[in-house]
């Protein structure tokens, strides 16, 4: 079932997206069309597309300003700062993981070729460091350790996540490990890059980062669920995509290690020479079902949610503590979570 979108989001729209515009003018026009493209700002000529993407980790970083008793705007660096990331490592993932379309369109490496693909990341990745640099009466050491960790983080992710498609013997503590990295590190640096460049206390950036990083694994789960059994129509990805890419998300790494014959049976398919066909894909998701690992997928992210939530009603006990303002945010946050947990896209 579709999520009604986050109110914050419109704000992320009137408020991010110029200023992303903005900041892409510094970067040469080659690696700024396929930026621009990445972004879904234009298409590959550079005709306007009205494409862009929702803006959650944007408006997360918009409220965690708020939270810190200071007004949205003053979370703009960090809402740029954490798009830009987030882009720079779809582009850098598309081209890794040889994806062919995203958002219903193909990827900027398959519109451009893999090396202005790379570069255009790159750029995205450079401009989130210029942005915060340039950001005035902010703490610009903070927040660019904060950011940095995340990115080191991210990395340290995509690359568990390419050595484990040489594996059989991923565990599931390794698989969720790698989600955190990849997914929900830059999900907790969204919920706090705003406070922490205007400085809010250490309980409430301490209690947003938790909020973060849980949401964000809750988030992951969701996808791996989506990579699987989602609608191609909506997810923009084809049927079984993840299974045909032989990915070792985390429903399928819980199969695997489950025991039992439905996880042996998924072993030998995951270890079968040349292109699944379409029939053993099928089989191949059935076994997941059959092992446990789809309901055991859908409950541990029920319980990453309830845990973000839970950080959420602790941080409103803080107050005023640091100047911090939970309550004013405190709606907008339990939004985006449920958004983000809820999707079918």
């Amino acid at each position: 079932m579709s999520m009604m979108l986050p109110s914050v989001l419109a704000t992320v729209e009137e408020l991010v997206q110029p200023e992303i515009r903005t900041a892409l003018e510094r970067i040469d026009e080659r690696t700024r069309l396929v930026a621009g493209y990445q972004l879904g700002y234009w298409d590959a000529t550079g005709e306007p597309s009205g494409r862009a993407g929702k803006g959650l980790r944007p408006g997360l970083a918009l409220l965690s300003a708020r939270a810190a008793g200071q007004p949205m705007e003053r979370g703009l660096p960090a809402a740029v700062a954490v798009e830009l990331v987030h882009n720079f490592s779809l582009l850098h993932d598309d081209v890794i993981d040889g994806d062919r379309e995203r958002r219903h369109r193909p990827t900027a490496w398959a519109a451009f070729g893999i090396g202005p693909a790379i570069l255009a990341g790159d750029a995205l990745l450079g401009l989130a460091d210029e942005v915060i640099c340039a950001a005035p009466d902010v703490d610009v050491r903070a927040g660019l350790a904060t950011l940095h960790t995340a990115i080191r983080r991210l990395i340290a992710g995509q690359a568990a996540d390419v050595e484990f498609e040489h594996r059989s013997d991923v565990t599931l503590d390794e698989c969720l490990a790698m989600a955190r990295d990849k997914t929900a590190a830059l999900l907790a640096c969204s919920a706090t890059l705003g406070a922490v460049l205007c400085g809010a206390s250490p309980a409430v950036v301490d209690g947003l980062a938790r909020y973060g990083e849980r949401l964000g694994l809750a988030f992951q789960l969701v996808d791996d669920l989506l990579g699987i059994w989602g609608e191609p129509a909506v997810t923009g990805k084809p049927v079984l995509a993840d299974l045909r890419a032989r990915k070792k998300s985390v429903p399928v790494v819980r199969a695997l290690t489950a025991g039992g014959p439905a996880g042996s049976q998924l072993a030998e398919l995951y270890a079968s020479p040349g292109d699944l066909s379409a029939t053993e894909l099928a089989l191949a998701a059935t076994l997941i079902e059959e092992a446990g690992a789809r309901d055991w997928t859908e409950k541990q992210a029920d319980r990453l949610l309830t845990e973000a939530l839970a950080e959420l009603d602790q941080l409103g006990e803080v107050g005023a503590t640091g100047g911090a303002d939970l309550p004013g945010v405190h709606a907008d946050l339990v939004a985006i979570a449920h958004f983000m947990t809820g999707r079918d896209h």
